[in-house]
């Protein structure tokens, strides 16, 4: 096991690194991960298939990506291409093995992105709002967290020799992409202002600490995403007018160029468009917290990489490493649209994440690389009203009439007023934001007891926010199965309804991520 530096924004201190990229003794004691190997071995018995590996994997994550939101966004996408949009296949769709994947926390029948990230990173379910420690940790609760650690899908790969990269829209301290690479019982703690006074006093990390300490066989290699405000000290100079939030001084984008120096540190799409073709080591943060909705990415002030540049740069790097590699990539905003109930966000950052999987596929090979699409729970967002073939999916509702041909005309609902294809079950839909829509309205506008009048309203309009039945100031998640879309060695192995923390065991098989 190599040595890690520990460093301040005042000095670096040499010291030996504590973990090996082992499965702990809680991880495979775990009823989960037993039932899961279980599970594994019936499955390599029935396709035969127990000599198949995959040098590469790659793993998709459309956080918040329920069936109806790829639905939605195959719909959307066909129609931006000029035709009806049912007939159109988003690159996953075309997969030659789809499964299902039960969401579900071990404390929660709907579930959050920390505890179901973790169980696809870690082969163990977990509860809710923590990463990538069991189900044995009290949320917020460092002391109880003691022991609980378990090892992840991208530390094995560290410590085998492979190369690892993230990727993510969201913060790169956010729930999911740290669910690869931190462990904690409260994914709130992002930078050391978070932590609670019980953290403090147990020794806890931030999650962005955790990062900069990373241990485990040369360090991740590629994590570009945004949440630059976790890694910068509150006295730092502003960029993009924003300053940090860390109260102890340190400034972890300095630990790193110290701890890397042959590394690339970005910010901007300029750094990162001019990065030398012989970068082996790159770290970016594009904005101070998530990176923008690919619709308004071009209002960034110093500008931002799309998800599918930030992916073919991440395979580019990673695959000079002739032991392969584990690529993590989130399009994280799909999830942030939904909660604000902005179905047109949300489909678009689908369409991106489909179209970061396309390049994907095209610059690997299918007999050396596995790729997962997934999703790590969905959202309660519904496609109904009996819309004819073809009608905008963003639109209001036009049918058909008694003889089967389209309407011209909306279709009117019991109080005689036009409704939209796409709906939410609770959220902020059910605030009165006039005919504006705000996506930007805030918590304490007043509530309206009846339906909006939607009759000169776009509906298709960026800003939109679609209707909900429920008031509720963000709308929730969802509890249903999610789709698994899979291709390369091993893929079959991920067929019909799966535990989701049964992932990580067909990556830990098929990539041959086994403890030294």
């Amino acid at each position: 096991m190599r040595s890690k530096l520990l460093s301040s924004s005042i000095s670096l201190l040499l010291a030996s690194s504590i973990y090996a990229a082992n499965i702990t003794q809680v991880q495979h004691d775990s009823s989960w991960y037993i039932d899961a190997q279980e599970k594994l071995n019936s499955k390599i018995k029935h396709f035969n298939n127990s000599t198949v590996k995959a040098k590469n994997i790659i793993l998709f994550i459309g956080d918040g990506m329920g069936i109806s939101t790829v639905t939605a966004a195959r719909i959307l996408q066909g129609q931006n291409k000029g035709g009806f949009g049912e007939e159109n296949m988003l690159s996953f769709d075309t997969f030659p093995i789809t499964g299902l994947s039960k969401t579900y926390n071990t404390n929660s029948q709907t579930p959050d992105s920390a505890g179901t990230m973790s169980a696809i990173m870690t082969g163990v379910k977990t509860k809710k709002g923590v990463l990538s420690v069991s189900q044995d940790s009290l949320r917020a609760d460092c002391k109880s967290s003691e022991g609980t650690r378990v090892t992840t899908a991208l530390e094995l790969a560290e410590d085998k020799g492979m190369s690892t990269g993230i990727v993510s829209t969201a913060r790169l301290t956010h729930a999911t992409p740290a669910a690869t690479y931190a462990h904690t019982s409260e994914r709130g703690w992002e930078n050391n202002s978070k932590l609670s006074k019980e953290a403090l006093e147990y020794g806890c990390k931030d999650i962005a600490v955790q990062f900069i300490e990373f241990s485990y066989g040369d360090g991740i290699d590629v994590a570009i995403g945004g949440g630059r405000r976790e890694f910068m000290p509150r006295d730092a100079k502003k960029v993009e007018g924003k300053r940090g939030k860390r109260t102890d001084g340190r400034d972890l984008r300095l630990e790193w160029q110290a701890k890397y120096p042959n590394g690339h540190y970005v910010e901007n799409l300029e750094q990162f468009n001019n990065l030398p073709q012989n970068t082996t080591r790159l770290f970016g943060l594009f904005n101070p917290s998530h990176m923008h909705y690919e619709s308004d990415r071009k209002f960034d002030k110093d500008g931002e990489p799309s998800l599918t540049q930030m992916t073919k740069k991440a395979i580019e790097i990673l695959r000079k490493n002739n032991k392969g590699y584990f690529l993590m990539v989130e399009g994280a905003r799909i999830d942030h649209a939904h909660h604000a109930g902005n179905a047109y966000n949300a489909l678009h950052e689908t369409i991106e994440l489909s179209n970061a999987v396309a390049l994907a596929d095209k610059l690997t090979n299918d007999e050396d690389t596995l790729i997962i699409v997934t999703a790590d729970h969905s959202h309660v967002f519904t496609i109904a009203g009996y819309p004819k073939r073809g009608n905008p999916i963003l639109g209001k509702v036009q049918g058909t009439d008694e003889h089967g041909l389209p309407q011209t005309q909306d279709t009117l609902d019991a109080n005689g007023m036009p409704y939209t294809t796409l709906g939410y079950m609770n959220g902020h839909g059910f605030i009165n934001l006039g005919n504006e829509h705000d996506a930007n309205a805030v918590e304490d506008e007043p509530i309206h007891t009846g339906h909006v009048d939607i009759k000169n309203i776009n509906t298709q309009a960026p800003g939109y926010h679609q209707e909900a039945l429920i008031p509720l100031n963000n709308e929730t998640h969802a509890g249903e199965d999610v789709g698994i879309y899979a291709k390369g060695p091993g893929a079959e192995l991920l067929t019909g309804v799966n535990e989701e923390n049964f992932i990580f065991h067909v990556m830990q098989k098929v990539g041959n991520l086994i403890e030294k």
